[in-house]
């Protein structure tokens, strides 16, 4: 059984308070692209993970992952074995864990169905889980796991995606935000949110990350409707209006900047 661990990413995200947990209050238009890992599931004896894949050396610990912890979380009468090609760069800001779980969930629901507590479940393993057990346009609030949904009005719309090949950790950006509530997600359909919403941790990323600025520079040059930065970065996205423009956009960078990371997809409803 194939199935795509869809890469994340935020049109918009406004972090709005301090937790006393030591989270953050966030509100964030989730959206996903078309591509992404791939994970291959077979019934085995036990549960058994093997990574390969441009980034599979960036598992620093393939047991302890989150596709390994999303099959020890889920109850099942017989065991899987995962191959996991991991095409999507790792501390980049794509939620590339948190989409592997979220194909291990769909995976385990196709096979044996999920248990009624699934939503809690995946929301132990990471925030943005059980948004990415469904895949699809959403509204997340709280942490991100708190989830609305939104209109798919943006499905088929091409994407960009580039990565300088620098690894951010998200504690550290998170950290660096300036505690300034600069307001509520906007109200609209997704493009109007995405066109007036922003992503307060551009700011903290970039300076940890000088190289993001540079990236956004580029796909601003490339001529998109919306360029932002994903998540805590470092990948950032560019939206355009047709996949001839999206597409002459990844040539010209890869034109410029050879060794960065990109990725073209579109958006899925």
């Amino acid at each position: 059984m194939h199935e795509t661990a869809f890469a994340k990413i935020n049109l918009a995200l406004h972090v709005r308070a301090r937790r006393g947990d030591g989270f953050r209050e966030i509100e964030t238009l989730f959206a996903f692209v078309d591509a992404g890992d791939i994970l291959t599931a077979r019934v085995a004896e036990r549960d058994s993970l093997t990574a390969l894949g441009e980034f599979a050396g960036g598992l620093d610990d393939p047991l302890g992952n989150l596709v390994a912890r999303a099959l020890n979380t889920l109850p099942r009468p017989e065991g899987l074995a995962i191959s996991l090609e991991k095409n999507l760069p790792v501390a980049a800001g794509l939620g590339g864990g948190s989409a592997d779980a979220g194909a291990v969930f769909r995976i385990v629901r196709e096979l044996y169905g999920l248990p009624a507590d699934w939503r809690e479940r995946a929301a132990k393993l990471g925030a943005d889980v059980p948004a990415c057990v469904e895949s699809v346009t959403c509204i997340g609030r709280g942490t991100g796991a708190e989830l609305e949904p939104a209109d798919d009005s943006l499905a088929g719309t091409p994407v960009l995606l580039v990565n300088p090949r620098v690894m951010l950790a998200t504690g550290p950006v998170f950290a660096g935000w300036d505690g300034i509530d600069r307001g509520p997600l906007p109200r609209g359909d997704a493009r109007a949110i995405a066109l007036a919403g922003r992503n307060d941790l551009e700011a903290p990323a970039i300076a940890l990350c000088p190289a993001i600025a540079e990236v956004l520079a580029a796909l601003h040059g490339t001529s998109p409707w919306l360029a932002r930065m994903s998540g805590s970065g470092a990948t950032c996205f560019a939206l355009y209006d047709s996949e001839r423009a999206r597409n002459a956009a990844a040539a010209q960078i890869r034109a410029q900047r050879p060794g960065w990371w990109q990725m073209t997809g579109k958006l899925r409803p």
